[in-house]
């Protein structure tokens, strides 16, 4: 089975070729990975990957830059094989990635994505365990082995607290391809995915092998956003949404979970202090109201 590995790039180009690396350096070699350049102003790193002259490896840049949510849809889109992973351009798979998720797919083969064990890295690579991560560890389910979890339990489990490594996960094409990105997002969009694949009544597949390094770092987008606060408009906007939904779905615990969003207040509490720090007083007063349930609304970006 061949894995079909999607990579949007835009960003650092050491970290790119880190995460390229990786790939190449898997003991399973029945992989594709395809880059999709997002105009990115340094052309270095496609220069570099074209000079690998790996079959398995395609190059393709956008003509304009289209953002991360077109280029996550993107990598549906492009997808030739049965499973996929959206691969971050900045973090690393260990050796065995493919062929742990080859695995899985075998002994599970009905299930809608795939989550493997999953270790955090800082901007130098090495092992950090930063206090999001630390929280995000509350709301994981406890497990050993493998897990499968779907329906209501699953969307109560990930609305709670999205404890989940997004460039991490497996995806089934054909369960992907039918529901896709919601399109007005830029930061909860792999949220979204999941539990509309539940709401449907796809199931994910967690495993506690470790075979992927997520790399969390203050230059990430979702970091960024987190420290303007427009992170947080997008996340209340997106939850009290969630909540109708899942009300009308009947799903009365997952609704309200999703009114609560009490892991996403938290973390718009513990970025306050970044935002003082970058003298963001925008940020400042929407990080403040969200994590009070008040209702914000995002300022234009610097």
């Amino acid at each position: 089975m061949t894995l079909d590995i999607m990579m949007p790039f835009y960003g650092r180009v050491d970290h790119f070729q880190a995460a390229v690396r990786s790939v190449l350096a898997q003991v399973d070699p029945d992989w594709r990975l395809v880059v999709i350049d997002d105009h990115d102003p340094d052309e270095t790193a496609g220069r570099w990957l074209r000079g690998l002259a790996d079959p398995r490896i395609i190059y393709r840049r956008n003509p304009i830059n289209l953002g991360i949510n077109a280029n996550f849809q993107a990598s549906i889109d492009l997808a030739e094989n049965e499973w996929l992973t959206i691969f971050g351009c900045d973090d690393v798979m260990l050796p065995d990635y493919v062929g742990r998720i080859t695995q899985l797919i075998q002994e599970h083969p009905t299930v809608a994505f795939i989550h493997p064990g999953t270790r955090v890295i800082d901007e130098h690579g090495q092992v950090s365990t930063p206090l999001i991560d630390r929280v995000k560890s509350l709301y994981r389910p406890r497990f050993h082995g493998s897990l499968e979890l779907a329906g209501e339990p699953l969307a109560v489990s990930i609305t709670r607290g999205n404890w989940m490594n997004f460039p991490a996960i497996a995806w089934n094409r054909s369960a992907v391809t039918a529901v896709g990105f919601r399109p007005d997002f830029s930061i909860v969009q792999d949220l979204g995915l999941a539990l509309d694949l539940a709401v449907r009544g796809g199931s994910l597949l967690l495993d506690d092998q470790v075979v992927f390094e997520y790399r969390r770092h203050a230059s990430s987008v979702s970091s960024w956003r987190a420290a303007d606060g427009s992170r947080f408009a997008e996340e209340q906007g997106f939850f009290r949404g969630l909540a109708v939904e899942f009300n009308g779905h009947g799903w009365l615990r997952a609704a309200r979970a999703a009114r609560l969003h009490l892991s996403s207040r938290v973390n718009a509490l513990t970025r306050i202090p970044d935002a003082v720090r970058a003298r963001r007083s925008d940020g400042i007063r929407i990080l403040l109201r969200h994590a009070l349930g008040l209702t914000v609304a995002a300022t234009p970006r610097d």
